[in-house]
Protein backbone atom coordinates (compact mmCIF):
# COMPACT_ATOMS: atom_id res chain seq x y z
CA UNK A 1 0.00 0.00 0.00
CA UNK A 2 2.60 2.71 0.88
CA UNK A 3 4.51 1.66 -2.21
CA UNK A 4 1.29 2.67 -4.25
CA UNK A 5 0.91 5.42 -2.02
CA UNK A 6 4.77 6.57 -3.14
CA UNK A 7 4.00 5.70 -7.08
CA UNK A 8 1.09 8.59 -6.69
CA UNK A 9 2.91 10.88 -4.79
CA UNK A 10 5.58 10.51 -7.64
CA UNK A 11 3.19 11.06 -10.60
CA UNK A 12 1.76 14.24 -8.58
CA UNK A 13 4.84 15.88 -7.80
CA UNK A 14 6.11 15.26 -11.51
CA UNK A 15 3.15 16.34 -12.87
CA UNK A 16 3.31 19.83 -11.19
CA UNK A 17 6.77 19.84 -12.64
CA UNK A 18 5.45 19.08 -16.38
CA UNK A 19 3.03 21.82 -15.99
CA UNK A 20 5.24 24.40 -14.83
CA UNK A 21 7.42 23.26 -17.75
CA UNK A 22 4.60 23.67 -20.13
CA UNK A 23 3.43 27.03 -18.99
CA UNK A 24 6.61 28.63 -19.52
CA UNK A 25 7.12 26.95 -22.99
CA UNK A 26 3.47 28.06 -23.85
CA UNK A 27 4.00 31.41 -23.18
CA UNK A 28 7.07 31.53 -25.42
CA UNK A 29 5.92 30.08 -27.82
CA UNK A 30 2.55 31.57 -28.78
CA UNK A 31 4.66 34.93 -27.99
CA UNK A 32 6.91 33.76 -30.74
CA UNK A 33 4.91 32.36 -33.25
CA UNK A 34 2.66 35.70 -33.04
CA UNK A 35 6.23 37.62 -34.11
CA UNK A 36 7.32 34.97 -36.26
CA UNK A 37 4.27 35.11 -38.55
CA UNK A 38 4.29 38.97 -38.24
CA UNK A 39 7.85 39.35 -39.29
CA UNK A 40 8.22 36.73 -42.00
CA UNK A 41 4.69 37.40 -43.56
CA UNK A 42 2.17 34.83 -44.42
CA UNK A 43 4.26 33.42 -47.62
CA UNK A 44 7.46 32.47 -45.78
CA UNK A 45 6.06 31.33 -42.83
CA UNK A 46 4.40 28.71 -44.52
CA UNK A 47 6.87 28.01 -46.59
CA UNK A 48 9.17 27.34 -42.95
CA UNK A 49 6.00 25.14 -42.00
CA UNK A 50 5.52 22.66 -45.09
CA UNK A 51 9.03 22.56 -44.95
CA UNK A 52 9.50 21.57 -41.76
CA UNK A 53 6.79 18.99 -42.92
CA UNK A 54 8.48 17.14 -45.75
CA UNK A 55 11.28 16.68 -43.06
CA UNK A 56 8.81 15.13 -40.33
CA UNK A 57 8.01 12.54 -42.95
CA UNK A 58 11.54 10.79 -41.90
CA UNK A 59 10.61 11.10 -38.37
CA UNK A 60 8.57 7.79 -38.23
CA UNK A 61 11.76 6.14 -38.38
CA UNK A 62 12.64 8.34 -35.31
CA UNK A 63 9.46 8.06 -33.79
CA UNK A 64 9.23 4.09 -33.87
CA UNK A 65 13.06 3.95 -32.40
CA UNK A 66 12.18 6.61 -29.15
CA UNK A 67 9.08 4.50 -28.27
CA UNK A 68 11.41 1.05 -28.27
CA UNK A 69 14.33 2.90 -26.39
CA UNK A 70 11.93 3.97 -23.49
CA UNK A 71 9.98 0.83 -23.41
CA UNK A 72 12.69 -1.08 -22.64
CA UNK A 73 15.20 1.07 -20.66
CA UNK A 74 11.61 1.46 -18.41
CA UNK A 75 11.11 -2.29 -18.28
CA UNK A 76 14.62 -2.83 -17.30
CA UNK A 77 14.59 -0.60 -14.56
CA UNK A 78 10.75 -2.35 -13.59
CA UNK A 79 12.79 -5.28 -12.62
CA UNK A 80 15.72 -3.34 -11.12
CA UNK A 81 18.11 -4.66 -13.57
CA UNK A 82 20.83 -1.30 -14.15
CA UNK A 83 23.04 -2.94 -16.44
CA UNK A 84 20.95 -4.32 -18.77
CA UNK A 85 19.46 -0.28 -18.68
CA UNK A 86 22.63 0.42 -19.44
CA UNK A 87 23.32 -2.16 -22.26
CA UNK A 88 19.73 -0.96 -24.09
CA UNK A 89 21.27 2.87 -23.93
CA UNK A 90 24.61 2.20 -25.36
CA UNK A 91 22.92 -0.06 -28.64
CA UNK A 92 20.29 2.68 -28.58
CA UNK A 93 22.90 5.33 -29.31
CA UNK A 94 24.73 3.19 -31.48
CA UNK A 95 21.55 2.31 -33.62
CA UNK A 96 20.46 6.12 -33.62
CA UNK A 97 23.92 7.12 -34.89
CA UNK A 98 23.39 4.63 -37.55
CA UNK A 99 20.15 5.71 -38.25
CA UNK A 100 21.61 9.08 -38.77
CA UNK A 101 23.61 8.29 -41.68
CA UNK A 102 20.58 6.84 -43.34
CA UNK A 103 18.57 9.33 -42.91
CA UNK A 104 20.91 12.19 -43.91
CA UNK A 105 21.59 9.84 -47.40
CA UNK A 106 17.61 9.40 -48.13
CA UNK A 107 16.94 13.46 -47.23
CA UNK A 108 19.66 14.51 -49.75
CA UNK A 109 18.58 12.37 -52.15
CA UNK A 110 14.43 11.86 -52.28
CA UNK A 111 13.84 14.64 -49.68
CA UNK A 112 15.60 17.04 -51.58
CA UNK A 113 14.45 16.04 -54.82
CA UNK A 114 10.59 16.14 -53.21
CA UNK A 115 11.40 19.57 -51.84
CA UNK A 116 12.39 20.81 -55.41
CA UNK A 117 9.99 19.55 -57.46
CA UNK A 118 6.43 18.66 -55.79
CA UNK A 119 6.26 21.36 -53.46
CA UNK A 120 4.33 24.26 -54.13
CA UNK A 121 6.90 27.04 -53.51
CA UNK A 122 6.98 30.04 -55.37
CA UNK A 123 10.37 30.58 -58.01
CA UNK A 124 11.96 33.42 -55.65
CA UNK A 125 11.78 31.59 -52.50
CA UNK A 126 13.57 28.20 -53.29
CA UNK A 127 16.65 29.31 -52.04
CA UNK A 128 15.36 30.42 -48.94
CA UNK A 129 13.39 27.24 -48.98
CA UNK A 130 16.60 25.01 -49.24
CA UNK A 131 18.19 26.70 -46.78
CA UNK A 132 14.94 26.22 -44.51
CA UNK A 133 15.63 22.38 -45.83
CA UNK A 134 18.86 21.97 -44.54
CA UNK A 135 18.60 23.15 -41.34
CA UNK A 136 15.50 21.22 -40.18
CA UNK A 137 17.78 17.85 -41.58
CA UNK A 138 20.58 19.15 -38.77
CA UNK A 139 17.47 19.66 -36.39
CA UNK A 140 16.36 16.34 -37.11
CA UNK A 141 19.15 14.49 -36.78
CA UNK A 142 20.51 16.94 -33.33
CA UNK A 143 17.04 15.72 -31.91
CA UNK A 144 17.75 12.08 -32.70
CA UNK A 145 20.88 11.81 -30.77
CA UNK A 146 19.29 13.58 -28.10
CA UNK A 147 16.36 10.89 -27.65
CA UNK A 148 18.40 8.04 -25.52
CA UNK A 149 19.08 10.74 -23.13
CA UNK A 150 15.50 12.07 -22.85
CA UNK A 151 14.50 8.00 -22.84
CA UNK A 152 16.40 7.77 -19.39
CA UNK A 153 15.44 11.35 -17.96
CA UNK A 154 11.45 9.83 -18.28
CA UNK A 155 12.59 6.72 -17.03
CA UNK A 156 13.91 8.10 -13.78
CA UNK A 157 10.63 10.39 -13.73
CA UNK A 158 13.07 13.45 -13.18
CA UNK A 159 10.25 16.06 -14.51
CA UNK A 160 11.92 18.48 -12.19
CA UNK A 161 14.67 18.72 -14.67
CA UNK A 162 12.31 19.07 -17.53
CA UNK A 163 10.99 22.47 -15.91
CA UNK A 164 14.32 23.71 -14.89
CA UNK A 165 16.13 23.38 -18.60
CA UNK A 166 12.64 24.89 -19.95
CA UNK A 167 13.25 28.13 -18.86
CA UNK A 168 16.78 27.97 -20.36
CA UNK A 169 15.07 26.68 -23.86
CA UNK A 170 12.51 29.71 -23.38
CA UNK A 171 15.29 32.72 -22.91
CA UNK A 172 17.05 31.01 -26.15
CA UNK A 173 13.69 31.18 -28.21
CA UNK A 174 13.36 34.62 -27.59
CA UNK A 175 16.72 35.50 -28.07
CA UNK A 176 16.20 33.66 -31.47
CA UNK A 177 12.90 36.05 -32.03
CA UNK A 178 15.06 39.15 -31.08
CA UNK A 179 17.88 38.36 -33.18
CA UNK A 180 15.49 38.24 -36.59
CA UNK A 181 13.94 41.48 -35.87
CA UNK A 182 16.92 43.20 -36.13
CA UNK A 183 18.56 41.23 -38.57
CA UNK A 184 18.73 42.53 -42.36
CA UNK A 185 19.56 39.25 -43.60
CA UNK A 186 16.72 37.02 -45.58
CA UNK A 187 14.72 36.63 -42.33
CA UNK A 188 13.39 33.13 -43.17
CA UNK A 189 17.34 31.86 -43.92
CA UNK A 190 18.12 33.57 -40.52
CA UNK A 191 15.28 31.98 -38.30
CA UNK A 192 16.11 28.52 -39.66
CA UNK A 193 19.83 28.74 -38.50
CA UNK A 194 19.10 30.42 -35.47
CA UNK A 195 16.02 27.48 -34.46
CA UNK A 196 18.73 24.93 -35.12
CA UNK A 197 21.18 26.14 -32.24
CA UNK A 198 19.14 26.19 -29.80
CA UNK A 199 18.05 22.34 -29.63
CA UNK A 200 21.72 21.84 -30.23
CA UNK A 201 22.72 23.12 -26.82
CA UNK A 202 19.36 21.75 -25.04
CA UNK A 203 20.70 18.15 -26.09
CA UNK A 204 24.33 19.54 -24.99
CA UNK A 205 23.09 20.06 -21.55
CA UNK A 206 20.77 17.12 -21.89
CA UNK A 207 23.92 14.79 -22.45
CA UNK A 208 25.95 16.52 -19.35
CA UNK A 209 23.11 16.18 -17.08
CA UNK A 210 22.36 12.19 -18.02
CA UNK A 211 26.33 11.27 -17.97
CA UNK A 212 26.36 12.49 -14.55
CA UNK A 213 22.81 11.66 -12.43
CA UNK A 214 22.61 8.44 -14.16
CA UNK A 215 25.06 5.39 -14.16
CA UNK A 216 22.82 3.51 -17.08
CA UNK A 217 24.10 6.48 -19.45
CA UNK A 218 27.58 6.32 -18.99
CA UNK A 219 28.19 5.14 -22.31
CA UNK A 220 30.71 2.06 -23.41
CA UNK A 221 31.42 0.59 -26.58
CA UNK A 222 29.27 -2.54 -27.10
CA UNK A 223 27.03 -4.26 -29.32
CA UNK A 224 24.46 -6.73 -27.85
CA UNK A 225 22.77 -8.97 -30.96
CA UNK A 226 19.89 -9.55 -28.42
CA UNK A 227 19.42 -6.14 -27.71
CA UNK A 228 20.02 -5.13 -31.42
CA UNK A 229 17.20 -7.40 -32.25
CA UNK A 230 14.67 -6.21 -29.83
CA UNK A 231 15.00 -3.03 -30.08
CA UNK A 232 14.49 -3.51 -34.17
CA UNK A 233 11.99 -5.98 -33.37
CA UNK A 234 9.77 -3.92 -31.26
CA UNK A 235 10.79 -0.81 -33.85
CA UNK A 236 9.92 -2.58 -36.79
CA UNK A 237 6.53 -3.04 -36.05
CA UNK A 238 5.97 -0.10 -34.83
CA UNK A 239 7.15 1.75 -38.15
CA UNK A 240 3.64 0.63 -39.67
CA UNK A 241 2.01 2.66 -36.71
CA UNK A 242 5.06 5.52 -37.00
CA UNK A 243 4.43 5.75 -40.67
CA UNK A 244 1.16 5.73 -40.26
CA UNK A 245 0.68 8.89 -38.21
CA UNK A 246 3.11 10.92 -40.03
CA UNK A 247 1.04 10.61 -42.76
CA UNK A 248 -1.88 11.24 -41.42
CA UNK A 249 -0.20 14.39 -39.95
CA UNK A 250 2.23 15.60 -42.56
CA UNK A 251 0.89 14.09 -45.30
CA UNK A 252 -2.47 15.77 -45.18
CA UNK A 253 -0.25 19.08 -44.63
CA UNK A 254 1.86 17.96 -48.45
CA UNK A 255 -1.80 17.58 -49.85
CA UNK A 256 -3.03 20.70 -48.76
CA UNK A 257 0.01 22.27 -50.51
CA UNK A 258 -0.60 20.55 -53.29
CA UNK A 259 -4.09 21.92 -54.05
CA UNK A 260 -3.98 25.16 -52.03
CA UNK A 261 -0.67 26.19 -51.69
CA UNK A 262 1.50 27.63 -49.03
CA UNK A 263 -1.30 30.59 -48.08
CA UNK A 264 -3.23 27.62 -46.35
CA UNK A 265 -0.69 25.84 -44.99
CA UNK A 266 -0.20 29.00 -42.97
CA UNK A 267 -3.39 28.11 -41.59
CA UNK A 268 -2.32 24.84 -40.74
CA UNK A 269 0.47 25.56 -39.18
CA UNK A 270 -1.24 28.57 -37.23
CA UNK A 271 -3.70 25.90 -36.07
CA UNK A 272 -1.48 23.05 -35.36
CA UNK A 273 0.90 25.56 -33.03
CA UNK A 274 -2.70 26.66 -31.43
CA UNK A 275 -3.91 22.74 -30.69
CA UNK A 276 -0.17 22.00 -30.13
CA UNK A 277 0.27 24.34 -26.79
CA UNK A 278 -3.27 22.91 -25.87
CA UNK A 279 -2.49 19.02 -26.20
CA UNK A 280 0.44 20.19 -23.82
CA UNK A 281 -1.57 20.22 -20.91
CA UNK A 282 -2.52 16.60 -21.47
CA UNK A 283 0.78 15.06 -22.80
CA UNK A 284 2.44 16.50 -19.48
CA UNK A 285 -0.30 14.54 -17.53
CA UNK A 286 0.56 11.71 -19.71
CA UNK A 287 4.08 11.56 -19.69
CA UNK A 288 4.03 11.64 -15.78
CA UNK A 289 2.05 8.30 -15.24
CA UNK A 290 3.22 6.43 -19.01
CA UNK A 291 6.86 5.17 -17.24
CA UNK A 292 4.38 3.91 -14.07
CA UNK A 293 2.57 2.01 -16.68
CA UNK A 294 5.52 0.02 -17.88
CA UNK A 295 6.87 -0.84 -14.70
CA UNK A 296 4.03 -1.86 -12.95
CA UNK A 297 3.72 -4.11 -16.14
CA UNK A 298 7.16 -5.67 -15.27
CA UNK A 299 6.49 -5.88 -12.04
CA UNK A 300 3.10 -7.93 -12.16
CA UNK A 301 1.56 -5.51 -10.66
CA UNK A 302 -1.67 -5.93 -12.87
CA UNK A 303 -4.85 -4.25 -10.97
CA UNK A 304 -2.71 -1.20 -10.25
CA UNK A 305 -1.71 -1.32 -14.22
CA UNK A 306 -5.47 -1.74 -15.27
CA UNK A 307 -6.51 1.13 -12.65
CA UNK A 308 -3.72 3.50 -14.05
CA UNK A 309 -5.01 2.86 -17.32
CA UNK A 310 -8.79 3.48 -16.59
CA UNK A 311 -8.14 6.87 -14.45
CA UNK A 312 -5.63 8.23 -17.03
CA UNK A 313 -7.67 7.96 -19.60
CA UNK A 314 -10.61 9.36 -17.95
CA UNK A 315 -8.79 12.30 -15.91
CA UNK A 316 -6.82 13.31 -19.58
CA UNK A 317 -10.71 13.34 -21.85
CA UNK A 318 -11.53 15.68 -18.23
CA UNK A 319 -8.65 17.99 -18.54
CA UNK A 320 -8.83 18.64 -22.84
CA UNK A 321 -12.71 18.58 -21.93
CA UNK A 322 -11.73 21.72 -19.64
CA UNK A 323 -9.55 23.53 -21.26
CA UNK A 324 -10.96 22.99 -25.37
CA UNK A 325 -14.80 23.68 -24.38
CA UNK A 326 -14.03 27.18 -23.98
CA UNK A 327 -11.42 27.57 -27.07
CA UNK A 328 -13.51 26.61 -29.15
CA UNK A 329 -16.26 28.58 -28.65
CA UNK A 330 -14.36 31.80 -28.73
CA UNK A 331 -11.61 30.64 -31.12
CA UNK A 332 -12.29 33.64 -33.52
CA UNK A 333 -11.92 36.45 -30.83
CA UNK A 334 -8.89 34.61 -29.74
CA UNK A 335 -7.09 34.52 -33.14
CA UNK A 336 -7.78 38.20 -33.59
CA UNK A 337 -6.45 39.07 -29.89
CA UNK A 338 -3.61 37.27 -30.82
CA UNK A 339 -2.09 37.69 -34.14
CA UNK A 340 -1.94 40.44 -36.75
CA UNK A 341 -3.37 38.81 -39.76
CA UNK A 342 -5.30 35.57 -39.36
CA UNK A 343 -5.06 33.51 -42.06
CA UNK A 344 -7.87 32.23 -43.97
CA UNK A 345 -9.98 28.75 -42.70
CA UNK A 346 -7.78 28.67 -39.32
CA UNK A 347 -10.27 29.10 -37.08
CA UNK A 348 -12.42 26.33 -38.68
CA UNK A 349 -8.53 24.19 -38.51
CA UNK A 350 -8.49 24.55 -34.59
CA UNK A 351 -11.68 23.49 -34.05
CA UNK A 352 -11.76 19.89 -35.80
CA UNK A 353 -8.01 19.59 -34.94
CA UNK A 354 -9.05 19.97 -30.92
CA UNK A 355 -11.87 17.12 -31.60
CA UNK A 356 -9.61 14.71 -32.99
CA UNK A 357 -6.70 15.13 -30.17
CA UNK A 358 -9.93 15.00 -27.10
CA UNK A 359 -10.19 11.70 -29.03
CA UNK A 360 -6.14 10.53 -28.96
CA UNK A 361 -5.72 11.86 -25.92
CA UNK A 362 -8.53 9.85 -24.25
CA UNK A 363 -6.85 6.79 -26.31
CA UNK A 364 -3.35 7.28 -25.54
CA UNK A 365 -3.38 5.28 -22.37
CA UNK A 366 -4.69 2.00 -23.79
CA UNK A 367 -1.90 1.97 -26.45
CA UNK A 368 0.37 2.32 -23.76
CA UNK A 369 -0.94 -0.44 -22.53
CA UNK A 370 -0.14 -2.94 -25.38
CA UNK A 371 3.33 -0.99 -25.00
CA UNK A 372 4.10 -2.39 -21.78
CA UNK A 373 3.64 -5.99 -22.81
CA UNK A 374 5.93 -5.55 -25.92
CA UNK A 375 4.16 -7.96 -28.62
CA UNK A 376 3.23 -5.59 -30.99
CA UNK A 377 3.39 -6.93 -34.06
CA UNK A 378 -0.17 -7.65 -35.07
CA UNK A 379 -1.50 -4.71 -33.53
CA UNK A 380 0.67 -1.95 -35.11
CA UNK A 381 -0.37 -3.85 -38.64
CA UNK A 382 -4.31 -3.84 -37.72
CA UNK A 383 -3.45 -0.17 -36.25
CA UNK A 384 -1.61 0.75 -39.16
CA UNK A 385 -4.08 -0.50 -41.84
CA UNK A 386 -7.01 1.41 -40.34
CA UNK A 387 -4.89 5.55 -39.73
CA UNK A 388 -3.25 4.81 -43.34
CA UNK A 389 -7.34 5.68 -44.41
CA UNK A 390 -6.82 8.88 -43.95
CA UNK A 391 -4.53 9.89 -47.00
CA UNK A 392 -6.81 8.17 -49.60
CA UNK A 393 -10.23 9.51 -48.24
CA UNK A 394 -8.49 12.84 -47.53
CA UNK A 395 -7.06 12.89 -51.53
CA UNK A 396 -10.26 11.73 -52.74
CA UNK A 397 -12.60 14.30 -50.66
CA UNK A 398 -10.25 17.22 -52.36
CA UNK A 399 -9.79 16.09 -55.65
CA UNK A 400 -14.12 16.01 -55.75
CA UNK A 401 -13.79 19.69 -54.93
CA UNK A 402 -14.78 19.24 -50.99
CA UNK A 403 -13.68 21.98 -48.67
CA UNK A 404 -10.46 22.27 -47.62
CA UNK A 405 -11.49 21.54 -43.96
CA UNK A 406 -12.75 18.12 -45.08
CA UNK A 407 -9.35 16.64 -44.93
CA UNK A 408 -9.61 17.20 -40.80
CA UNK A 409 -13.50 15.82 -40.79
CA UNK A 410 -12.35 12.75 -42.60
CA UNK A 411 -9.19 12.43 -39.91
CA UNK A 412 -11.78 12.44 -36.91
CA UNK A 413 -13.77 9.58 -38.34
CA UNK A 414 -10.67 7.88 -39.12
CA UNK A 415 -9.47 8.49 -35.45
CA UNK A 416 -12.62 7.13 -33.67
CA UNK A 417 -12.61 4.04 -36.10
CA UNK A 418 -8.83 3.33 -34.43
CA UNK A 419 -9.89 4.11 -31.19
CA UNK A 420 -12.92 1.55 -31.74
CA UNK A 421 -10.41 -1.07 -33.34
CA UNK A 422 -8.02 -0.73 -30.51
CA UNK A 423 -10.22 -1.13 -27.80
CA UNK A 424 -11.24 -4.34 -29.07
CA UNK A 425 -7.82 -5.69 -30.00
CA UNK A 426 -6.81 -4.77 -26.32
CA UNK A 427 -9.83 -6.73 -25.37
CA UNK A 428 -9.50 -9.89 -27.63
CA UNK A 429 -5.79 -9.90 -27.04
CA UNK A 430 -4.53 -8.45 -24.04
CA UNK A 431 -7.67 -9.21 -21.61
CA UNK A 432 -8.39 -5.87 -20.84
CA UNK A 433 -11.64 -5.48 -19.15
CA UNK A 434 -13.55 -3.20 -21.90
CA UNK A 435 -17.04 -3.99 -20.71
CA UNK A 436 -15.59 -2.26 -16.80
CA UNK A 437 -13.62 0.62 -19.22
CA UNK A 438 -16.98 1.30 -21.26
CA UNK A 439 -19.08 1.40 -18.28
CA UNK A 440 -16.37 3.28 -15.71
CA UNK A 441 -14.64 5.88 -18.63
CA UNK A 442 -16.62 6.29 -21.75
CA UNK A 443 -20.03 6.57 -20.30
CA UNK A 444 -18.76 8.66 -18.05
CA UNK A 445 -17.32 11.03 -20.91
CA UNK A 446 -20.36 11.07 -22.93
CA UNK A 447 -22.43 12.24 -20.53
CA UNK A 448 -19.85 15.38 -19.82
CA UNK A 449 -19.85 16.05 -23.20
CA UNK A 450 -23.83 15.83 -23.64
CA UNK A 451 -24.51 17.82 -20.27
CA UNK A 452 -21.33 20.28 -20.17
CA UNK A 453 -22.23 21.46 -23.84
CA UNK A 454 -25.03 23.38 -24.03
CA UNK A 455 -25.35 26.22 -21.41
CA UNK A 456 -22.03 27.68 -22.81
CA UNK A 457 -23.70 27.61 -26.55
CA UNK A 458 -26.68 29.37 -25.62
CA UNK A 459 -24.58 32.15 -23.76
CA UNK A 460 -22.46 32.49 -27.03
CA UNK A 461 -25.50 32.72 -29.14
CA UNK A 462 -27.28 35.23 -26.53
CA UNK A 463 -24.85 37.43 -25.35
CA UNK A 464 -23.90 40.47 -27.88
CA UNK A 465 -20.24 42.63 -27.47
CA UNK A 466 -17.05 41.46 -28.08
CA UNK A 467 -15.70 41.50 -25.00
CA UNK A 468 -18.97 40.72 -23.14
CA UNK A 469 -19.41 37.85 -24.81
CA UNK A 470 -16.20 36.70 -25.01
CA UNK A 471 -15.63 36.69 -20.79
CA UNK A 472 -18.93 35.58 -20.62
CA UNK A 473 -18.26 32.39 -22.78
CA UNK A 474 -15.14 31.22 -21.15
CA UNK A 475 -15.97 32.17 -17.67
CA UNK A 476 -19.11 30.08 -17.96
CA UNK A 477 -17.36 27.49 -20.06
CA UNK A 478 -14.56 26.37 -17.34
CA UNK A 479 -17.44 26.29 -14.78
CA UNK A 480 -19.54 24.12 -16.57
CA UNK A 481 -17.11 22.27 -16.96
CA UNK A 482 -15.76 21.90 -13.37
CA UNK A 483 -19.23 20.85 -11.88
CA UNK A 484 -20.16 18.84 -14.77
CA UNK A 485 -17.15 16.85 -14.49
CA UNK A 486 -17.23 17.34 -10.29
CA UNK A 487 -21.15 15.81 -10.13
CA UNK A 488 -21.09 13.43 -13.21
CA UNK A 489 -17.90 13.02 -14.22
CA UNK A 490 -16.03 11.07 -10.98
CA UNK A 491 -17.43 8.15 -8.59
CA UNK A 492 -18.47 8.63 -4.95
CA UNK A 493 -14.27 7.68 -4.20
CA UNK A 494 -12.88 10.24 -6.74
CA UNK A 495 -14.95 12.92 -5.26
CA UNK A 496 -14.17 12.00 -1.62
CA UNK A 497 -10.37 12.59 -2.51
CA UNK A 498 -11.22 15.94 -4.54
CA UNK A 499 -12.84 16.95 -0.57
CA UNK A 500 -9.79 15.51 0.83
CA UNK A 501 -7.49 17.40 -0.85
CA UNK A 502 -9.28 20.68 -0.85
CA UNK A 503 -10.00 20.09 2.99
CA UNK A 504 -5.94 20.18 3.08
CA UNK A 505 -5.16 22.78 0.87
CA UNK A 506 -7.90 25.57 1.60
CA UNK A 507 -8.15 26.79 4.95
CA UNK A 508 -11.62 27.68 4.80
CA UNK A 509 -12.72 24.63 4.21
CA UNK A 510 -10.92 23.12 6.64
CA UNK A 511 -11.75 25.31 9.32
CA UNK A 512 -15.25 24.79 8.15
CA UNK A 513 -14.95 21.12 8.59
Amino acid sequence: MSTISGNNKRIAKNTVFLYFRMFVMMIVSLFTSRVVLDVLGTEDYGIYNIIGGVIVLFSFLNAALNAATQRFINFNLGKNDLKQANSVFCMSLNVYALLSVVIVILAETIGLCFVNTQLNIPEERMGAANWVYQCTILTFIINLIRIPYNASILAYERMDFYAYTSLGEAVLKLLVVYLLYVSFYDKLIVYALLYTVVPLLITIIYKLFCIRNFEICLYRRTWDKHIFQGLFGFTGWSLFGSLATMSAQQGLNILINVFYGVTVNAAVGIANQVCGTVNQFVSNFQMAFRPQIVKDYAAGEFDRFYRLIFSSSKFSFYLMFLLTLPIMLTIDTILSIWLVDVPQYTAIFCQLILIILIIEATAAPLWMSVEAKGNIRNYQILMSCVILLNFPLSYMALNLGFPVYTVWCMKIFVTLLVFATRCWYINKKLGFPLKDYCKEVLLSIFMVSIIGLPIPLVIKMSIDGLWVNFISVIVTSVLVAIIDIYMIGLNSSERRIVKDILQKKVPFLSKKQ
